[in-house]
Formats: C-alpha cells, sequence, structure tokens
C-alpha cells in the first residue's frame, strides 16, 4: 500500500489547523507522529481515515483520491482519542458486536486478540468496569482483530503497563515485517524513538519528518 498526501491544509471556521502537509506512507513500515496535544494530530489522522474533507490538497491511496470519491481508505483500522465501547456489555461482548459488521473472524480470533493485549483475563467484565488501562487495550484489540491492513492507533501507549507497552510494540514491529502499514501518535516522542521507521513531528500544524531509522536527527 502507498498512501500520498499532497499539500494537505485543514481549517475549521476560518482557523487553520493543518498547513500545507506533504508525506509518503508506505506498507511494511511504522511511522509516528509526535507533538503535544493541540498540534493537529487527531486531526490529521482523522483526515486520513475520511472522516474529515481536506481544506486543500488530496491524499490518494495507492493512487485513488478515496476521500474525493466519498469513501474510506480500504482495509483499515483506527483508533483515535478515546476507546468508547457499550458500557453494560462486557470486553468480549463488545468485540464480537464489531466483528459481526464485517463477519470475517470468529471467537477465536476474537479470544486471540485479547490475550495478546493482556485482556483475557478480563473479557468477561463488563465495559463500565473498566480502568483506563482496560479501555485502552480493549480499543486497541478492535483495531488489531480483523488483521487490517492500515493500522493508526492514537496514544496506543497511554495507560497500559509497561509489559503491554512492551509486547505491543513488538506486536507492531512484527505486523509491519509483514506488509502492514502503520501509524502511532504520541506526545511523547521517547514512546517510539526507537520504535518507529520514520518520525513526524507535529507543532502549531505544521509537520516536518525529524527521524528515519539508520539517520541521525
Amino acid at each position: 500500500m502507498k498512501l500520498e498526501v499532497k499539500n494537505v491544509s485543514k481549517e475549521f471556521r476560518g482557523i487553520s489547523i493543518l498547513q500545507n502537509v506533504n508525506m509518503t506512507l508506505t506498507s511494511g513500515n511504522i511511522y509516528a507522529f509526535v507533538g503535544r496535544n493541540g498540534s493537529g494530530k487527531s486531526v490529521f489522522m482523522k483526515i486520513l481515515c475520511g472522516f474529515y474533507e481536506p481544506t486543500t490538497g488530496e491524499i490518494l491511496q495507492d493512487g485513488i483520491n478515496y476521500i474525493k470519491e466519498k469513501e474510506f481508505p480500504k482495509n483499515t483500522r483506527c483508533l483515535i482519542e478515546k476507546p468508547n465501547f457499550l458500557p453494560e456489555l462486557t470486553g468480549f461482548e463488545n468485540l464480537k458486536i464489531l466483528a459481526n459488521i464485517q463477519d470475517k473472524i470468529i471467537d477465536e480470533d476474537i479470544l486471540l486478540t485479547l490475550k495478546e493485549v493482556n485482556l483475557y483475563k478480563d473479557k468477561d467484565k463488563k465495559y463500565s468496569t473498566y480502568s483506563l488501562g482496560m479501555k485502552q487495550k480493549l480499543g486497541i484489540a478492535q483495531v488489531l482483530m480483523e488483521d487490517p491492513d492500515f493500522i493508526i492507533l492514537d496514544e496506543p501507549f497511554n495507560g497500559i503497563e509497561k509489559t503491554t507497552a512492551v509486547k505491543l510494540r513488538e506486536m507492531l514491529k512484527d505486523l509491519a515485517s509483514k506488509g502492514k502499514l502503520i501509524i502511532v501518535a504520541s506526545h511523547i516522542e521517547e514512546d517510539v524513538n526507537n520504535f518507529a521507521d520514520v518520525i513526524y513531528e507535529f507543532d502549531a500544524g505544521n509537520v516536518e519528518k525529524i527521524q528515519k531509522k539508520g539517520e541521525s536527527k
């Protein structure tokens, strides 16, 4: 997969959020978006997902301007900002509802993903009883369970314990090695410094590539 971002800007009510963003993202790599809260990361990721249209510019997925076509990027799953599920249902039941939409996976796939994010023992607890970290892990599970080609995770390490964070980094590295295109956003650069192949820094709507694996900053 190749994602081309060309001269993308975004305004809300005349206020500039993103300014002339350009980048090319390809399968087999992990891209990190870093920057303080309010720097434009979440807005940009929502544009990539097709939730917002850019004010100017275009985004092509394998040569197709999917936003112009009023479509979403193909085989994409995302977690942007805080996860939100039905509070009266268990973690497993919430994922089961989502899995039934496309009917691509079976219960065993869901359970395996819950094990991978260290949430299996809590799968039968109601979402309303989940801690911040448990909610975050369930959000990550819903992104990964259907084996998407394009993965977007906003602050995935927020609130989860170190052992799961380490495991998640290894999982994402493995997925990238299998040809997935992965974006991870964080306001803490140290979270991604030795993990991402390419790092983009967001600062007041401006975006700059600051590091590529094998290069000095």
